[in-house]
């Protein structure tokens, strides 16, 4: 018998294989798509030779994941690429000193832009990038007992209050717009309480190590991580649709690398129906809209130094970001949304035809939003960009139906697998002490909608998996196994 099924090949659900199959576990991953990846999946959706990524991008948390950087990815061909910066943030140049901010790896070349906020920057983000390992470690793990307490303390400190707040420290508009793009990947409203957090994460992360994207596209992961699983003696299984239970093989545990809903409807009466009932009441949040762009040439930024970057954080002031973002979370769609824009031909060449570029942008939009933001974002970019729409060649648009038809577990479009605010984070995706675990002992959810959330950094999978591993055992205390 196998001792293990994972169900979904996401960055999760694959970092749980592993994990499990390290420890010499017999492990199967079923995938209903052709191929496996979840979010890590890269096509030629425009015109020929122009790799774009569907979903993720630039990946910090995976170069930095404290899982991923335990596999040796790199011997089965996982190559990081990187630009001078993390990201940047063009803003409108009126008596500005330079079109744009950037965050460097150096922190004294990023303090060098931050003008008289200098010193109040450094003495709040400096104490986590001294000890950004153990920051992340304890960040991306489940409510417990941290391994590094004070210093946990002191990010709850400042990640606990509203992004807005965390800005309002600061004088310069090029520090407050830092935050601003970096809070703004919560999927959150800035005015939420613990959108500081997310902001602190993305700088630490920005400054420890430059923001990579995968050679070759983010489905480079999914061949390096499915490959060392199968070096460990794992395998996966497309075109396997799991409906139910019974399509199920025998296991001694399942690990669902599913939203809350699909783990409630495939494990059906497997699960009491007062814990279905709380897997329903999950909040899955806005969802996105999203472009990509075959470019006959870089894209023409008023600053060219955001060339140097792999991401770009466009919507320009922290008030202006956080109208987009309010607006959003309200059911609204902005006319100036904020834009998640990476660049990866400028990392990887491999991405397009010489002298040709890839592009990819998305805002946020109420869940389920039908509306096509494609002259809203074009816009956007124009606007930092003058003559940006003359170099498309070719566009693919994703709508919230079509993120969700490319990835059912991106409900109503939702990417992060789920609302991430203080109500949710921790008790995703209901409150239990181990949340990796349901009421069935040898049924688990390892996907994003279980902690820490959103990410291609595996650790939901992970910290699954070492649940998963425990009942293992009991059952083979007990001559189950």
């Amino acid at each position: 018998m196998t001792d293990a099924v994972v169900i979904g090949s996401g960055p999760n659900g694959l970092s749980a294989a592993i994990a499990l199959a390290q420890e010499g576990a017999r492990v199967v991953v079923l995938e209903k798509g052709a191929t496996p990846g979840g979010g890590m999946r890269t096509e030629e959706r425009t015109l020929p030779g122009f790799l774009h990524d569907l979903c993720s991008a630039a990946h910090p948390t995976g170069l930095l994941s404290p899982f991923f950087s335990t596999l040796p990815l790199a011997d089965h061909g996982l190559r990081w690429r990187t630009g001078r910066a993390s990201f940047a943030h063009p803003l409108d140049h009126e008596g500005r000193r330079a079109d744009a901010a950037l965050l460097f790896g150096d922190f004294e070349e990023t303090l060098a832009q931050l003008g008289a906020d200098q010193a109040r920057y450094r003495k709040m983000v400096a104490p986590f990038v001294a000890h950004p390992r153990a920051l992340l470690a304890d960040a991306l793990g489940p409510l417990g007992v941290p391994d590094h307490p004070l210093l946990l303390a002191r990010f709850g400190l400042l990640g606990l209050r509203s992004a807005r707040s965390l800005a309002g420290r600061f004088e310069d508009e090029a520090t407050r717009a830092l935050i601003a793009g970096c809070a703004a990947h919560s999927v959150l409203s800035l005015e939420h309480a613990s959108t500081a957090a997310m902001a602190l994460v993305f700088l630490v992360t920005a400054h420890t190590a430059v923001w990579p994207v995968a050679e070759g596209g983010s489905a480079a992961i999914t061949r390096a991580l499915v490959s060392y699983l199968e070096s460990l003696g794992g395998r996966v299984e497309t075109g396997v649709h799991v409906r139910s239970a019974a399509d199920l093989p025998p296991a001694r545990v399942y690990l669902f690398d599913t939203n809350p809903r699909q783990l409630a409807s495939i494990a059906g009466d497997t699960l009491p129906a007062r814990y279905r009932r709380r897997l329903g009441r999950y909040r899955y949040g806005p969802g996105v809209f999203k472009i990509d762009w075959a470019l006959d040439g870089s894209i023409p930024w008023r600053d060219p130094r955001c060339r140097d970057a792999s991401t770009v954080h466009v919507g320009g002031t922290f008030d202006e970001i956080a109208r987009s973002e309010a607006a959003m979370w309200n059911g609204e769609h902005a006319e100036r949304p904020f834009l998640l824009l990476c660049q990866q031909s400028e990392l990887d060449p491999s991405r397009a035809p010489a002298g040709k570029q890839t592009g990819y942008a998305y805002c946020h939009v109420p869940a389920g939003s039908t509306v096509d933001m494609t002259e809203a974002i074009e816009a956007q970019v124009e606007r930092f960009a003058p003559g940006f729409r003359d170099r498309i060649l070719a566009r693919h648009t994703m709508t919230t139906a079509d993120m969700e038809a490319h990835n059912p577990n991106y409900v109503g479009g939702a990417i992060t697998g789920g609302v991430s605010d203080v109500r949710q984070l921790f008790t995703r995706p209901v409150a239990r002490l181990d949340p990796y675990r349901t009421p069935n002992r040898r049924v688990f959810i390892c996907s994003s909608s279980s902690p820490p959330g959103g990410g291609v950094h595996g650790m939901c999978g992970y910290h699954a998996a070492q649940s998963a591993l425990r009942e293992l055992s009991r059952q083979r205390v007990r001559g189950l196994a």
